[in-house]
């Protein structure tokens, strides 16, 4: 897919990287190099700006990073927030479309809730594809709902690609659009909880943790 022109005000050193990233295969491959971003200094949500330059992020601002370089390359920057029960953290991940099948980039520290083939028909069976796998610690499935594509071309005014400073407005903005439940009461009551392997699996990380902290929006 072509290259389209530059308007997002990314300078020379940070188009190089993204040019070569003209895949969904290839975006993924770079964010599973970068560094898991457990926040030391506090919250973030950082730009792919800031992101190629201290290599590393979490789940939204890996998120970010694919839409940026899906944009350049033609696709539309489209991301799905996964909302988790009280006891879990969300998660958002980049989705793209080929061929009339979604896939998505997913940038997590879990062995799950990576990487997905673009092989559904649609956007809730690819969030479903997530929902055995989306545990706490306690093997609790917690995956509750799912908002639609959201187009992060429509927050331009943000300067969510270059900003120097967090971009919040990102997440709050999800936060606000419409989520579609994917349980019920009845449905939750009657969940059963992940095996013992399946929760020992889940547990699995890929990068180590620092000095631990609390933040109010951690995510997976």
């Amino acid at each position: 897919m072509a290259i389209i022109i530059n308007m997002h005000g990314f300078n020379d050193r940070e188009l190089k990287v993204l040019k070569k990233l003209d895949s969904p295969r290839k975006i993924q491959g770079f964010l599973d190099t970068l560094r898991k971003n457990f926040e030391p200094d506090g919250d973030s949500c950082m730009s792919p700006r800031v992101v190629l330059r201290k290599g590393c992020c979490h789940c939204i601002e890996g998120a970010m990073l694919a839409c940026a370089a899906m944009r350049l390359h033609g696709r539309k920057p489209l991301v799905v927030d996964l909302t988790a029960s009280n006891r879990d953290f969300d998660h958002v991940i980049a989705v793209f479309k080929e061929n009339g099948k979604w896939g998505a980039i997913s940038k997590t520290n879990y062995a799950v809730l990576r990487y997905r083939e673009p092989v559904y028909n649609s956007v809730r069976e690819l969030v479903m594809s997530y929902f055995h796998e989306y545990t706490d610690s306690g093997g609790r499935k917690t995956l509750r709902s799912y908002s639609d594509p959201v187009d992060l071309s429509k927050l331009d005014r943000t300067g969510w690609m270059t900003s120097e400073k967090d971009v919040w407005k990102v997440p709050d903005h999800l936060v606000k659009v419409r989520h579609h439940s994917i349980l019920n009461r009845s449905q939750i009551a009657r969940l059963r909880r992940a095996d013992p392997i399946e929760i020992k699996a889940g547990k699995l990380l890929e990068w180590k943790q620092g000095k631990k902290r609390k933040s109010r929006k951690h995510r997976r």
